[in-house]
């Protein structure tokens, strides 16, 4: 029995999937992942993984984030017996650089595995990697952007196999109840369903158009916030969306630690590889006095959820770096897609573990809301006042009706 693994890219939504050529011994001319013998221990086979994706499509190990991996999938058929381990990556760069082992390549839709010869069981070792209910659920590492197209991801895979339009809305109600405070995945898993007709062929179909739609939405309200920056930039906690505004600001950016979780110490290390810029990672009880002393041009911070009354809900910390910056007069923006906005539902408030002395009271949320007067909502079309939020939000309301009297 030889031991496989087979590994999954994603970038933007989709998985590369490679032709196997003439060149290798089994299953030629088919579609897979990047794939290779596991020589040695297969306790770990994520290191086999990497050499394979560096050997056979160019891409290194500073370009691939492991995300998990997946039960074995057993094959046994006429062209030999084999364990396959399977593992996903998330994956920074398009760029492929196939040796003779694969005669094309293609990034797409997972779903597209269903349409095409591959490999013995493709879509099941994709399945044992792939988003789900619960990783979008138990995700505490990414924000609410990575996550609702991580929702949408999941909505289009379980449309693929579904039997029936219940069984798609019963996966869509879970996604939109797995994080009911982030109102991106609510909306744009909402959108799917209000534009699809009731057939789960066509809730893959859009659901494939929409994680492109998600992510062109979020790199353009990147673009915008970016264009807004000009000198030193204080942030804190993690969005990709923040991240992907500051990739090309050549000025310092100073980053709070963001506790609890700490999220901004990768992300300080993050922003600081491989960049010409001074990065520097402060406690949280420095970031009034951060603002004030080291001349803080701009404040830059994601939204988990934009408030049908303007106000912004982000990670604990955002309200008080509000106030500081604006009795220094330094701009607040909270870059956010406009799919962030709420269409109904108030602040929703989440605490986490922190230990006290015994007989001592704790107060620990997550979470914090800044007022709409403290704060600028710049979207893929631009800032948005309290009023055009409001307008955003009504549009909402509206997808979210595609459940009433289901």
């Amino acid at each position: 029995m030889a031991n496989v693994v087979t590994a999954f890219l994603r970038n933007r939504g989709e998985v590369l999937l490679v032709r196997r050529s003439d060149a290798v011994g089994t299953y030629r001319g088919r579609w897979g992942g990047v794939s290779g013998y596991v020589e040695g221990d297969t306790d770990d086979p994520v290191e086999e993984a990497y050499r394979e994706v560096e050997e056979e499509v160019g891409i290194g190990p500073e370009a691939l984030t492991f995300v998990r991996a997946g039960d074995t999938v057993r094959v046994d058929d006429e062209e030999g017996e084999f364990t396959v381990h399977p593992l996903l990556f998330d994956c920074a760069t398009r760029e492929v650089t196939p040796n003779e082992e694969l005669a094309a390549h293609e990034w797409v839709p997972a779903t597209a595995m269903l349409e095409r010869e591959t490999v013995p069981k493709l879509w099941g070792a994709y399945r044992a990697v792939g988003p789900t209910v619960e990783s979008v659920r138990d995700d505490d590492v990414h924000g609410s952007a990575t996550i609702s197209v991580r929702a949408l991801e999941t909505l289009r895979d379980e449309a693929a196999v579904a039997a029936s339009w219940d069984a798609v809305a019963a996966t869509a109600r879970d996604l939109r109840d797995a994080r009911p405070g982030m109102a991106a995945v609510g909306n744009r898993v909402s959108r799917v369903l209000a534009e699809a007709d009731r057939r789960p062929e066509a809730v893959r179909e859009r659901a494939i158009e929409a994680v492109a739609d998600a992510v062109d939405a979020d790199d353009r309200a990147a673009a915008t916030a970016a264009a807004l920056l000009d000198g030193p930039v204080l942030t804190l906690s993690r969005s990709g969306t923040v991240a992907a505004a500051l990739a090309d600001h050549d000025g310092p950016v100073l980053v709070a630690e963001s506790i609890p979780g700490g999220e901004g110490r990768e992300v300080a290390a993050e922003l600081a590889a491989g960049a010409d810029r001074t990065v520097t990672l402060l406690p949280d009880a420095a970031v009034a006095s951060a603002v004030a002393e080291r001349d803080v041009a701009a404040t830059l911070v994601g939204a988990d959820t934009v408030l049908p009354d303007g106000d912004v809900a982000n990670k604990v910390g955002t309200r008080g770096l509000a106030l500081a910056a604006a009795y220094e007069g330094v701009p607040v923006y909270a870059v956010a897609a406009r799919d962030k906005v709420a269409g109904e539902g108030g602040f929703r408030p989440e605490s986490t573990t922190y230990e006290v002395p015994e007989g001592v009271d704790a107060y620990a949320p997550l979470f914090d809301r800044t007022p709409a007067d403290l704060v600028t909502v710049v979207t893929e079309d631009g800032p948005l006042d309290a009023d055009a939020v409001h307008d955003v939000a009504a549009e909402h309301r509206v997808l979210a009706e595609w459940d009433e009297g289901d």
